[in-house]
């Protein structure tokens, strides 16, 4: 079983804070696996008039459903090419965070929330 490396949460220059690789992780390795609390569709309306809008993920099949990921999963940020994917589980309920290249020691993990590297469509908030 591949260790998971040590990650933690600081000051980020792309969007307030961020999560960092405090050691070398290697291209391919799990960086986090993330339990999620799901969000009805009926629900997804509230949860769009707070502050939690900007922290969820949308989930399921049609992608009508929500989820508030645990860990540090809600709190990496976003870039066009990122240095990690995410993995949606939906028959283990988490949301798993894998580089996707060599990431330094220090260095802040970005995903691409439109899921796709490279993917520059329009987000709900300015690209630093």
């Amino acid at each position: 079983m591949q260790r998971i490396p040590s990650i933690y949460v600081g000051k980020s220059n792309l969007h307030h804070r961020g999560v960092f690789a405090s050691r070398d992780i290697e291209e391919g390795t799990t960086i986090e696996i993330c339990p999620v609390i799901i969000i009805p569709e009926k629900d997804v309306p509230i949860i769009d008039k707070t502050i939690l809008h900007d922290y969820y993920f949308t989930w399921g099949d049609e992608q009508t459903e929500g989820v508030i990921v645990l860990g540090y999963g809600s709190i990496y940020n976003h870039a066009v090419d990122a240095n990690a994917d995410f993995i949606m589980d939906y028959e283990e309920m988490t949301m798993d965070f894998v580089a996707n290249r060599y990431i330094k020691s220090g260095e802040e993990i970005t995903i691409n929330y439109n899921g796709e590297q490279g993917n520059d469509a329009p987000v709900w908030f300015e690209v630093k």
